[in-house]
């Protein structure tokens, strides 16, 4: 869609929303980065260059909507961290008084915030002034190997000050947008977007920074419409009790939080008995003047040591920049400490190319195991095929064998197909390793802990016989008894759960699992890269950390993976890219190693599907390449514990071609000797050889299918009368394409399809094809554009 097409629709007030046809994160740094250009040539940015970026890059005007002046204040700040970028660490070797005024200067050519939105108001969203945020760094005393928490990053005007020092970062940002623009900024950058308020709650269990540089909201809370004066102390407490022992935490505050102040003088007594309060110090207000304001702000500098004395230092007046920096030069450098093993890894920084030339450092992955992993206990039931069932066609889906004490049921009411539902899983004996909060909390439904048992269970099982694969994992055949470099399978498991079971958490719950019985490498496989976010989310939500998802397309082809634990994400396109002789399945199994005992999910498995060369109606088929490097994988790990996840896995034959794992044939388990005669019985049988299949699978417990019930939902049928105007529309893109369609013959010959003397009938019908169904689309569209108007 052209720029002008969808400036047309937003001034027309189409039903399209601009912010779903923009990248707003991605808009906003292109803005930035022609904003950054004025400032390197040291000229002002004045409202008309920067409302003229803003209409550029998202589409319309700020009188139109597409974007207001708090977006392009965010904008400008982004100029301002791309600025320091391009300066680079040279800015560090300059006298401190010299850099304070050069960043004055620099702050003097933006423009001035004087408009302002009801989130940044709410939020009190005052990110810190580049000269003071360069301060606040200078009095952490940041070193090249500590971990930086910002737990209110803004748009990370004091993150990029730390990363100026080559630390490791980890930040936190409640609102979206903020959110967006700090991901594009610090890729492969840990990023929660939580309330800093309980911060140390939500990172329970993981690494814990050496410094934190923090900018809260002064008196707002999410969620509280009044003013709520606790929120500072609530931030502050919160990143006191995640900092390390011997770290130290900088924060801005409003100037009346103060140990003057009788009002806070307990709180800074109580922080004094456990820690040390270096320094207190108010900061004139007119260091805000660029951010729409001069109220007076606090400096206060807190060391996780012991306190030395009960004397809490404190400097009531404010003072300008430079007799702050003078008191900040005079501070101690932090107490000696001996960092753990775990912060020494999540310091070490592996720089990563990005676009645009920038690099930036992204931190070795670390998560620690859980305090209270428990052992899932359950109880195992007998069961009668006519027990509770109906004569339907879908049965209400309940676990058949087993009992979970204290799990909670699936949000939502789930279903099995009559066929199915006549089939018991086997009674499982295999007991997951999980956080005790994943069954008190409802984390995991009664429903995926089922899935993450009869998982394991197959798991701890191998295919029937022994194996040799050959060097280019494409070809297995059976080893002879006590035969040299034979191996053995590990069976595999399939997920057929249909939409709303949760099949990602799913996974994420059997990635646990693993995770807590010390296998720390996973390898996630998917059909879409946007699907590395719902990966994030899942695994997040069982109280995994973002940095453990690995993203293999931030990773050079050809370059070792330098992440000793994680889970490796990459879709099926990018798992068959090869190129210059490297590959990115060598990649992979050069991290897993040949021991490799972890997950392998296949997520939207069907993607894989027609892994071998078939008959089709044009002739010979090829085998998909998707579905070949699916299989190199699986036979490159044969210790992996893999699992196959796809809502249509089950309804042809070819989507299981690639299913190796699961037994189906050359095993014994099934009567098919090798994976073309299991294809070429089975589709003879069609749909209804497919269920057997199913049936079998899921008797041996390999197999579970569960989708969201349609019970008690009502539908509607609702008649849409076209008006004129549509009804010409139609008709006009009726003609044009049969304009195609006569001149199609001659368009095919243009292209050498159908010429007399190099007549393709494969080449041609196939084109004819594809057209056909681009028609289909196109006026499925079209029809389905004209009814949204009535059923909004």
């Amino acid at each position: 869609m052209s720029d002008a097409m969808v400036q047309q629709l937003f001034t027309q007030g189409s039903l399209f929303d601009l912010q779903t046809v923009i990248d707003y994160g991605q808009s906003v740094i292109n803005v930035a980065q022609e904003l950054a250009k004025v400032l390197i040539d040291n000229r002002p940015l004045s409202t008309k260059t920067v409302s003229s970026q803003m209409n550029r890059y998202f589409l319309g005007t700020a009188a139109s909507g597409a974007w207001q002046w708090k977006d392009a204040y965010e904008a400008v700040e982004v100029a301002q961290i791309l600025y320091l970028r391009h300066l680079g660490i040279k800015i560090l070797s300059l006298q401190p008084q010299v850099v304070v005024q050069q960043l004055e200067e620099l702050t003097a050519l933006c423009p001035t915030h004087t408009r302002r939105s009801e989130e940044s108001v709410q939020l009190q969203q005052f990110s810190t002034p580049l000269p003071l945020a360069y301060l606040v760094a200078k009095a952490g005393f940041i070193k090249a190997d500590d971990l930086i928490l910002e737990p209110s990053a803004g748009t990370g005007l004091l993150a990029q000050m730390a990363k100026l020092h080559s630390a490791s970062l980890m930040l936190n940002e409640l609102a979206s947008d903020r959110t967006k623009i700090l991901r594009r900024l610090f890729p492969g950058t840990p990023l929660f977007s939580v309330n800093a308020e309980q911060i140390n709650d939500y990172l329970v269990g993981k690494t814990q920074p050496s410094v934190v540089l923090m900018n809260p909201p002064f008196c707002a809370s999410p969620k509280i419409n009044s003013r709520n004066p606790d929120a500072t102390k609530s931030h502050i407490n919160s990143a006191l009790q995640r900092l390390a022992d011997g770290g130290r935490l900088v924060t801005i505050t409003a100037n009346w939080f103060s140990p003057a102040n009788p009002s806070w003088r307990e709180t800074f007594v109580r922080w004094h008995s456990e820690a040390r309060v270096l320094m207190s110090v108010g900061v004139n207000g007119k260091v805000y003047s660029k951010h729409g304001t001069t109220i007076d702000t606090r400096i206060t500098v807190i060391d996780k040591v012991p306190a030395d004395s009960s004397e809490i230092p404190c400097i009531s007046e404010t003072l300008d920049l430079p007799e702050l920096l003078a008191l900040i030069e005079q501070l101690p450098e932090r107490s000696p400490w001996e960092r753990s093993e775990k912060i020494k890894a999540a310091a070490k920084a592996i720089v990563v190319q990005l676009p645009k030339r920038t690099t930036v450092a992204q931190p070795e992955t670390v998560s620690s195991l859980p305090d209270d992993i428990v052992v899932l206990e359950y109880e195992v039931v007998e069961w009668s095929a006519t027990e509770g069932l109906k004569d339907t066609l879908y049965e209400t889906y309940r676990p058949q064998r087993i009992i979970i004490k204290d799990a909670l049921p699936h949000p939502s009411l789930l279903c099995e197909s009559a066929a199915l539902a006549l089939v018991s899983p086997p009674p499982p004996t295999y007991k997951p390793h999980l956080p005790s909060n994943i069954i008190t909390q409802g984390l995991l439904s009664e429903a995926q802990l089922e899935s993450v048992i009869y998982a394991g269970q197959a798991h701890c099982e191998f295919l029937s016989g022994s194996y040799i694969v050959d060097d280019s994992w494409d070809n297995v055949t059976v080893a002879a008894t006590g035969e040299e470099n034979a191996v053995k399978f590990r069976r595999g498991w399939f997920l057929g759960d249909g939409t709303g079971a949760g099949k990602g958490r799913q996974c994420a719950g059997i990635i646990l699992d693993n995770w807590c019985q010390e296998r720390r490498k996973a390898i996630w496989v998917s059909k879409s890269a946007a699907l590395i976010e719902d990966a994030r989310r899942d695994w997040c939500a069982l109280g995994g950390s973002e940095k453990d998802i690995i993203d293999l397309s931030n990773i050079k082809l050809g370059d070792p993976i330098p992440f000793t634990q994680g889970i490796l994400f990459c879709t099926y396109s990018t798992l068959r890219s090869q190129k210059n002789g490297k590959s990115r399945l060598k990649q992979i199994v050069e991290w897993a190693g040949k021991d490799f005992e972890g997950v392998i999910a296949f997520d939207e498995c069907h993607a894989m599907g027609n892994a071998m060369a078939q008959e089709g109606k044009l002739g010979m088929v090829a085998a998909s390449q998707q579905g070949i490097v699916g299989l190199r994988l699986q036979n490159a790990l044969p210790q992996a514990r893999v699992i196959y996840v796809s809502a249509t896995g089950a309804t042809k034959v070819s989507n299981l071609s690639y299913a190796n794992r699961l037994g189906l044939w050359q095993t014994g388990d099934f009567p098919f000797t090798s994976r073309e005669d299991f294809v070429e019985s089975i589709e003879g049988g069609g749909i209804a050889a497919m269920e057997v299949v199913a049936r079998d699978l899921k008797a041996l417990g390999l197999y579970l299918a569960r989708s969201l019930s349609f019970e008690g939902v009502q539908y509607q049928t609702l008649e849409i009368e076209l008006t004129p105007t549509q009804e010409r529309s139609y008709n006009s893109y009726s003609d044009a394409f049969g304009v195609i369609h006569n001149n199609l013959e001659k368009a095919l010959e243009a292209c050498n399809i159908s010429g007399a003397k190099t007549y393709n009938r494969a080449a041609k019908m196939s084109a004819k094809s594809q057209f056909e169904s681009h028609k289909q689309r196109f006026f499925n569209h079209l029809l389905t554009g004209m009814k949204c108007p009535t059923l909004i």
